[in-house]
């Protein structure tokens, strides 16, 4: 009887990770062969392979690999750093140069531009203390929290954490810039890996076996690809939308930046290798954008 309760997380989870693939490859085949939306392919691959970078992550638990928690502080610091540089200078610039070219004037595209960042952000914190879920910092939150599983409460956390990174590649790809989108899409994966690794190890040194941390991670990496097409959808109704859409996108990473990555990777008293790989993810991203650019 214990055997079967110890499989159902598992099989759920395996379940999950099914019906979502399922989905993706379904929109896939409408956006090729239905509609020919260059713009929804090219967010959906895309965010699929920071998808595949969040499982790639994992690796290192499924060999038992061990990882020194100053080592996993340095990789959330990175990952902090890619997706800093990635909201200024793949969304936050893109939206003030999009709002000037559709008429506003200087003050008017930094109104735009600041209103979109603070209502991406003011959605985050509403959806954060809306939602129970469980911070690997601070513990449970939400009303109806302690009546929940934290395996659960951990894919929420993860979820509202990856969520603006698959929005920010479907927005990205709703613009102009493609070669712009895919220098962001690019800088998200790459901090993907250590984030898909820091969830997996998390929940290993909670008591989860390695078939549910893996599980949860690759799950969690799912939402990208989903949040991209939905990023698509929102811009594709008015081109209006657009700098809003990437400010918004980037008040969303910030408010996870600041609110999530930077206190986990603070919390053991790592703070100097934290903010070196802020600082070398910062660099590598914006050497990224600028380059590809």
């Amino acid at each position: 009887m214990d055997d079967i309760r110890l499989m159902r997380p598992g099989f759920s989870m395996g379940l999950l990770i099914f019906a979502m693939a399922a989905i993706l490859v379904v929109v896939d085949f409408y956006a090729r062969l239905v509609v020919d939306n260059p713009q929804l392919v090219g967010a959906l691959r895309w965010g699929s392979l920071a998808a595949l970078a969040t499982a790639l992550g994992t690796l290192p638990v499924v060999f038992s690999i061990p990882f020194s928690q100053r080592a996993n502080d340095a990789m959330l610091g990175f990952g902090a750093g890619v997706m800093l540089a990635a909201s200024s200078f793949s969304l936050i610039i893109p939206a003030l140069n999009v709002a000037r070219e559709q008429g506003s004037g200087p003050w008017g595209a930094g109104a735009i531009v600041g209103g979109g960042i603070m209502l991406g952000a003011a959605l985050l914190l509403l959806i954060d203390r809306s939602v129970p879920h469980e911070h690997f910092v601070k513990g449970v939150e939400g009303s109806r929290a302690r009546k929940m599983k934290r395996v659960w409460l951990f894919v929420l956390a993860i979820c509202l954490h990856n969520f603006p990174e698959g929005l920010a590649i479907g927005v990205g790809f709703a613009g102009p810039d493609d070669i712009g989108a895919r220098a962001l899409a690019m800088g998200i994966s790459i901090q993907d890996v250590p984030e898909g690794l820091v969830v997996a190890l998390a929940l290993s040194s909670v008591g989860y076996g390695r078939a549910i941390a893996v599980g949860v991670a690759v799950f969690s990496g799912l939402i990208e690809p989903l949040a991209a097409v939905l990023g698509v959808a929102v811009i594709g109704i008015s081109a209006a939308l657009l700098p809003w859409g990437l400010a918004a996108a980037a008040g969303a990473m910030l408010f996870v930046i600041s609110h999530e990555i930077i206190p986990e990777s603070h919390r053991q008293g790592h703070e100097s290798h934290a903010t070196l790989g802020l600082i070398l993810g910062f660099v590598l991203m914006m050497l990224l954008d600028t380059a590809l650019a």
